[in-house]
């Protein structure tokens, strides 16, 4: 048992959750009781002109019908409330006052496009997105000023050339990195938005998160969120990255995969024992697909069973919860 083990769950509100959420969710809510721990669930609405509150609901009934329950959250309360990103901006904003006064955050003026235009790519971790080259970390005081009075800028955080980030990931091992490989990043946007890296690194520490499961495509992510932990004095969580679910083409189940959303599976008369069963099995957790509620699986739970590459979603499976097709 680990008493002292705090997970989390936290979807954006930008659509209805589907199955690669229920997956994640699953697997993290399993490893947090398996472990005696609480369950946090929190709302990563940020952007709030995409965010609708009809998903802030649907996600609340969507992971109560999956059997999946929180000690913590925004319909439950609990001692870090409010458990809604946008009703936090306070924090974030003190947590940039603090690495300004360390004089580790710039304005940058940069439009997207020419964002877009550096040819300057990273490679590993970084690979899939452009380097900022930090065209504005070298402006003058008068050519910051200059620039202020017609754009509004976004704040980056400046990253050392030297840096190095440990994430010693249960799953993945341990990988030592530079996290200035993928450039300074951006830590509030230039319409006033507070960045993800940021948000997440306050709240998980606000929350007393102690332990983070999420998809592997997230991975790279953790060297930015771990450098900026340490930045702010926070120690950061454990780390455990698990497969993705993807479609039969390889690309990561979306919500533009609306048929997979658990809304359209429910309201096609899918019973959540089914699917919890058949992401169990897909998970090495079940000899077979059955139905069971995940409290069933509790007791066996190993999120060492995982496999190690991303998990197919075949059209089979949705025929099978539809009672269609055999597996």
């Amino acid at each position: 048992m680990t008493p002292s083990y705090k997970g989390r769950f936290a979807p954006s509100p930008t659509g209805y959750l589907h199955v690669g959420n229920a997956w994640v969710a699953i697997l993290a809510w399993l490893d947090a009781r398996r472990k005696g721990g609480a369950f946090i669930l929190r709302v990563e609405d940020l952007d709030e002109a995409r965010s609708r509150d009809i998903y802030r609901q649907a996600m609340v009934d969507d992971l109560r019908w999956l059997g999946i329950d929180w000690d913590e959250g925004p319909d439950v309360g609990g001692p870090a409330a409010p458990y809604e990103q946008r009703l936090r901006r306070g924090r974030y904003e003190q947590a940039l006052e603090r690495l300004r006064e360390a004089r580790e955050l710039y304005p940058c003026f940069c439009a997207r496009s020419r964002l877009l235009s550096i040819a300057s790519a990273p490679q590993g971790l970084f690979g899939d997105e452009p380097r900022y080259d930090r065209r504005c970390l070298r402006l003058s005081d008068a050519e910051r000023a200059e620039l202020a009075a017609t754009k509004q800028p976004s704040l980056r955080l400046h990253v050392p050339d030297d840096a190095l980030v440990t994430v010693d990931d249960r799953l993945l091992g341990r990988t030592t990195a530079r996290p200035a490989e993928g450039g300074d990043f951006v830590v509030r946007r230039a319409d006033g938005v507070i960045a993800y890296h940021l948000a997440v690194v306050v709240d998980d520490h606000a929350m007393g998160v102690t332990d983070v499961i999420r998809g592997a495509d997230l991975f790279p992510s953790a060297f930015r969120q771990v450098y900026l932990a340490e930045r702010l004095g926070y120690a950061p969580p454990r780390y455990a990255h698990v497969p993705l679910v993807v479609d039969e083409e390889g690309r990561r189940l979306a919500k533009r995969h609306g048929d997979l959303s658990l809304r359209a599976l429910r309201e096609a008369g899918v019973r959540p024992q089914q699917l919890v069963g058949l992401l169990l099995w897909l998970a090495g957790q079940l000899d077979r697909p059955e139905p069971m509620r995940p409290a069933e699986a509790m007791d066996g739970f190993d999120l060492a069973r995982l496999p190690r590459h991303p998990v197919v979603w075949r059209a089979a499976y949705t025929a099978w919860l539809q009672g269609n097709a055999d597996l």
